[in-house]
């Protein structure tokens, strides 16, 4: 048996084992396998959460989404990241033959075989992505948006040597490096917090002989943190929300309509300028996110009218009615449920799938109608500062 990729500690009495993973290679879900067989820990441990491990193990998970409580519950943008991120994944595992995650399930399998505890170490997805948006501000948002339509539109192969490669020490330390310039913001709660997490869950983990299956992007950080105690309650915290953005959320609009009512009062005629102007600027960016969105007219048309609206209240958003109106209009049916592994892959599978056209219009049409907002006030000040 091969001792690359793998790391033995000895932590409290128990013999730890992890096995570093490339999720789409097909050499680590074999040697994840003969590991477990050779080795016969007492438990194993997954970088799985129960939401991933119900994913993996349930092929047909997407028949049971409502989109309407996702879009209800504001988790399109949480949704849609995720399902672009998974996308990068189906792909290469599709290039190499091999299911996305395969390394894990083979962890879970072989766990089952050999009636060893099986223990799923990952924190809550939903909690991580939470911590990351809660995590960046306005531009760091629209940075990691763009990022990931950017990993939509490129469709990169990338050959099983060189897969083997990113999961050398050195190759992942570089990336990381990369990646905590790029995303200072990102990597605390992407890596640092899950390794932590990861770190704490295998050392609880019961018996005396532990195998952990992980990505080996986490290797180096789970050897340092797994030396320190780390509160669980407290890693999967929901970060409490600031009160600036509120308090910002609704300035704005108090200003604007201030701003409006003061100079109606002085020229009639300018404050219908800039009325018209909010209304058009407003109403038009945010349906053209939905045009872009390719969401029916009626979608449009929705976009067009909520957005002057809901951009001077905070607890609307344009997107959440247009998103609504085209999942009545075009709700989706069970092949295309089906079909949305699938069709994540490939950029025009995103736009043709009705799943993720909604959640497109969801996104395009708020961020057009911010857009708007944004030119549009600043039309509505010219016109003011022009008649003062």
């Amino acid at each position: 048996m091969s001792e690359e990729n793998i790391t033995r500690i000895t932590i409290d009495d128990k013999e730890i084992i992890l096995i570093g993973t490339a999720h789409v290679s097909k050499s680590s879900a074999i040697q994840v396998k003969e590991v477990i067989e050779a080795e016969q820990p007492d438990s194993v441990c997954v970088e799985l959460d129960e939401q991933r491990y119900q994913s993996v193990i349930d092929s047909d998970r997407w028949r049971n989404m409502d989109i309407f409580k996702v879009i209800r519950e504001k988790k399109a943008t949480l949704l849609f990241m995720n399902l672009a991120i998974s996308s990068f994944q189906n792909r290469m595992a599709k290039q190499f033959g091999i299911k996305p995650g395969q390394e894990m399930i083979q962890g879970v399998e072989s766990a089952k075989e050999i009636n060893a505890e099986l223990v799923l170490a990952d924190r809550n997805i939903q909690t991580t992505f939470s911590r990351i948006w809660g995590n960046l501000g306005f531009l760091g948002k629209g940075k990691l948006i763009t990022s990931v339509f950017g990993s939509i539109l490129v469709q990169e192969n990338i050959s099983e040597e060189e897969l083997e490669r990113m999961k050398k020490q050195d190759t992942l330390n570089a990336a990381m490096n990369e990646f905590s310039q790029a995303f200072p913001r990102l990597k605390e709660p992407l890596i640092d917090e899950r390794d932590q997490y990861l770190a704490q869950k295998i050392k609880d983990a019961p018996g005396k002989k532990i195998v952990a299956v992980l990505g080996a992007a986490h290797i180096p950080g789970i050897l340092e943190e797994i030396k320190h105690e780390h509160d669980l309650d407290k890693l999967m915290e929901t970060p409490k929300k600031s009160i600036v953005p509120k308090m910002i959320g609704w300035a704005i609009p108090i200003a604007i309509i201030a701003v409006i009512a003061y100079t109606f009062m002085n020229n009639p005629s300018a404050g219908m300028e800039q009325t018209i102007s909010w209304l058009l600027w407003n109403g038009s960016f945010s349906a053209l996110g939905a045009a872009i969105a390719f969401g029916h007219p009626l979608t449009i048309l929705t976009a067009f009218v909520i957005a002057p609206i809901s951009s001077l209240n905070p607890f609307m958003a344009a997107g959440w009615f247009a998103g609504f109106t085209q999942a009545y209009l075009r709700r989706p049916h069970v092949a295309d449920l089906e079909a949305l592994s699938d069709d994540v892959q490939t950029f025009k599978g995103f736009w043709r799938n009705k799943v993720t056209r909604i959640l497109l219009v969801v996104i395009l049409s708020n961020i057009g109608s911010t857009i708007g907002t944004m030119v549009g006030g600043a039309d509505v000040l010219r016109v003011f500062f022009e008649n003062l």
